[in-house]
């Protein structure tokens, strides 16, 4: 079995936000890597990493990052796969992966997601192979309808709850 994403990481100090990235790859039963690289403390692996990923058959990078963050930009810089920013926070309430992931220069796009977002960076990785891949494209059909389905509950649930003022 051949990964299809890989999920890096500047330490695995990072793998309590990046393993909800993997929680959602395994439901769906994507094959994925998982790896801590840094750009700053191993800079040559990163590279090499970046210029094999598609070569080992990789569709989508995701990248975790906190402080500095700069292992997204510096794998999108390296590669022409799409990667997936994870701005983690660690320092300065994460603005500062934030603004780090999402400032690239022109033409070295990192798609960012929201602060520890790995969860939804998965999601948006899905999205991204299912475009060629019906049966996947079937299996987030599903997901998003049943993610709907909890907010219809939830307000079903709601709807018995009774307060003097409560009209609905």
């Amino acid at each position: 079995m051949k990964p299809l994403v890989s999920i890096i990481m500047g330490s695995t100090s990072d793998l309590d936000v990046m393993e909800g990235a993997a929680k959602i790859l395994e439901e769906f039963e994507i094959p994925f890597e998982m790896n801590a690289l840094s750009a700053h403390r191993t800079p040559d692996e990163v590279e090499q990493f970046a210029r094999s990923a598609k070569d080992r058959g990789i569709k989508v990078i995701i990248a975790g990052a906190g402080m500095a963050a700069h292992l997204p930009g510096v794998v999108a810089a390296m590669t022409p796969l799409p990667v997936i920013g994870v701005p983690i926070k660690a320092s300065l309430e994460g603005l500062d992966s934030i603004l780090a992931i999402l400032q690239m220069p022109p033409g070295i796009p990192v798609a960012t997601v929201a602060l520890n977002g790995s969860r939804n960076a998965a999601i948006l990785a899905l999205q991204m192979i299912a475009t060629g891949d019906e049966e996947l494209m079937g299996k987030l059909i599903t997901f998003k309808e049943d993610l709907k389905q909890k907010i219809v509950k939830a307000n079903q649930e709601l709807s018995e709850i009774k307060f003097k003022f409560k009209v609905n």
